[in-house]
């Protein structure tokens, strides 16, 4: 059986891979390690590693599912360090015959600018390496990736069938993200009222997962945006009356500065207590 190292981040679940991968399977039989370096910090904000965790996590469950369903036997690791420190560790623990690394195209690929192939290669040493390149945009045309903002409103009828009315559109996966609390009890309240919305729209069949981020709803926004592809914005609050995030002009600086197109829903108080 001829065992694979695949090293790959953001292009994880990329058509190329998966096509580079099934190749090689239908040569004869073959074993796939994937391994999911965690994107490194940018300079400038807080970042929360379980967020990043979390989006890698979603990433590679669903390559390994596409491998799976195509008879390939496969396996997988979120990595907390670089690639070329990944490749590393794991060449050092076991034996491969072939490395398979994917990256964005030249333009957007930070691997590609920290010369990260050639170090693998370095790392790699006699064994064979092929880099692949997987252009999402061009390859996710047809799709879009909804980033939903919404804490205590989460749970609400009116975010909900916003949501169902979008998935019924066609094309359209849902990363539900909830801005925690400050204090142990909030964060608990909030990750059992995301774990409910999630587990309500999978059972009726929508591509929705969720995951609890940093407390300010706008930081939680932008962090999103430059970790995942981001097509439209559904953000969910309160009444202006008793929502923080709205005297915040949450909505407007979002749309503004992610440069999505923005939905506001709104969530009367009564509608999010009876849904809790």
């Amino acid at each position: 059986m001829k065992r694979l190292l695949v090293v790959a981040n953001e292009t994880v679940a990329g058509r190329p891979l998966i096509d580079a991968v099934k190749r090689r399977a239908e040569k004869g039989s073959v074993r796939a390690t994937v391994l999911c370096p965690v994107n490194q910090p940018r300079e400038g904000y807080v970042v929360y590693v379980d967020t990043r965790r979390a989006a890698a996590g979603r990433r590679l469950e669903k390559t390994l599912q596409q491998l799976r369903e195509a008879g390939i036997r496969a396996h997988g690791f979120v990595m907390d360090c670089g690639p070329v420190d990944a490749v590393r560790d794991e060449l050092a623990q076991g034996r491969y015959d072939e490395i398979i690394v994917s990256t964005h195209p030249q333009q957007r690929s930070g691997w590609l600018r920290r010369n990260v192939i050639e170090q693998i290669r370095g790392a790699a040493g006699e064994i064979p390496m092929e880099h692949v390149v997987v252009d999402l945009e061009a390859e996710q045309a047809g799709e879009k990736n909804v980033l939903v903002v919404a804490n205590e409103t989460v749970l609400g009828r009116p975010l909900l069938d916003e949501i169902r009315r979008r998935a019924a559109d066609g094309g359209a996966s849902f990363l539900i993200v909830a801005p925690q609390g400050t204090s142990e009890v909030s964060f608990e309240a909030a990750e059992r009222r995301l774990k409910r919305a999630v587990a309500e729209l999978r059972e009726e069949g929508v591509d929705a997962h969720g995951q609890i981020a940093h407390p300010d709803p706008y930081t939680a926004v932008m962090q999103t945006v430059r970790d995942e592809r981001v097509d439209e914005i559904i953000v969910s609050t309160y009444p202006r009356q008793r929502s923080g995030w709205l005297r915040r002009d949450l909505v407007e600086r979002v749309r503004k500065d992610t440069g999505r197109p923005v939905k506001h829903v709104v969530v009367e108080p009564e509608e999010g207590r009876v849904a809790a």
